[in-house]
Parts: structure tokens; sequence; C-alpha cells
């Protein structure tokens, strides 16, 4: 990645540490703006620095996003004039809990809902 300051960060819950003191813009967006935002930095550089790696899968099977370019950074505070996507997970008690067998021939229990939404972040100051 040639500036990774210019690239536009992927963040989630656990790696907000890196947005650091200033003034922020914050606007929700749903996941299908998060593609295109994220399609547009495609050129100028996308670096993922969240520590949750099922976010790969939201990426990659919900988004249809490829991934392969994207750098795999350290967070780091954002600069003034920086964006970043957080995906957020949102995660609620199931209020079914239906057992079924996975693939390898053990019983499951399902026992809580997991949500994802976006939050698109600009560094002002």
């Amino acid at each position: 990645m040639d500036n990774p300051k210019n690239s536009l960060l992927l963040l989630d819950n656990d790696s907000m540490c890196a947005v650091g003191n200033g003034t922020y813009k914050i606007d929700s967006i749903s996941l299908d703006e998060a593609k295109s935002i994220i399609e547009v930095f495609g050129d100028v550089g996308v670096c993922c620095c969240y520590s949750d790696r099922t976010i790969d899968r939201v990426l990659t099977e919900y988004l249809n996003i490829e991934i392969d370019k994207f750098h795999y950074g350290e967070i780091f505070h954002m600069e003034p004039g920086q964006s970043a996507i957080v995906f957020k997970r949102y995660i609620t008690p199931s209020e079914t809990q239906p057992v079924i067998t996975t693939e390898d021939g053990i019983e499951a229990k399902k026992i809580q809902n997991i949500y994802v939404y976006c939050e698109y972040i600009n560094k002002l100051t």
C-alpha cells in the first residue's frame, strides 16, 4: 500500500481505539452503501484493522467484495481527512433454541442472533 494515511480503514467493535482524539462526522450507512464506498477506495487502498476475522466473511460472502488486494494492518490512529467504515456487531439472545447437526455430525444449539450494521466515520480534525 503506497500511503496508508490515504486508505479507507475497515474497523469493528474492538478496533474503535483507532479513531483516537479529534472531531468526527459519523453517519449510519447500509451494507450496500458500505460496499459502494469500499469499491471506490479499492484503487486508493483499503486497510483492514479489525480483529474479528468474521468480517472477512461479511465482505466476501454477503457484500461480494474481493478482499485479496486489501492490506491487513495494525490499528493506528486515524489522520484528519481519513475515513473508516465500522462493521458493528449487534447480538441478541435467540428466542428459540433449535438444535441442528453440523457437517461434522455434532449437535449444535442456537443461543444468539448476530446482526451487523455499519457506520461511516470521517475524521475532521
